[in-house]
């Protein structure tokens, strides 16, 4: 069957294509997979560092107007 024969055409077959190799496996290392599993507990995203350091700032700038009585 030719690709304009089939029913949901040519476009939809090559983009389906696309997806082809998907499910192939990669062989690393366990030791290099062990480093790579250790690095995702920590948090490397430049952005996201950012944000988090930005809210420590507006956290210790909260905490000096805190007046705690007992």
């Amino acid at each position: 069957m030719s690709d304009e024969q089939m029913p949901q055409g040519r476009d939809t077959h090559d983009h389906d294509m696309t997806y082809e190799n998907e499910q192939s496996m990669v062989t690393i290392p366990l030791k290099e997979y062990d480093k790579l599993k250790q690095q995702g507990q920590y948090i490397t995203d430049p952005s996201l560092i950012s944000i988090i350091d930005k809210i420590e700032e507006l956290t210790r700038a909260l905490r000096r107007h805190i007046v705690r009585k007992f």
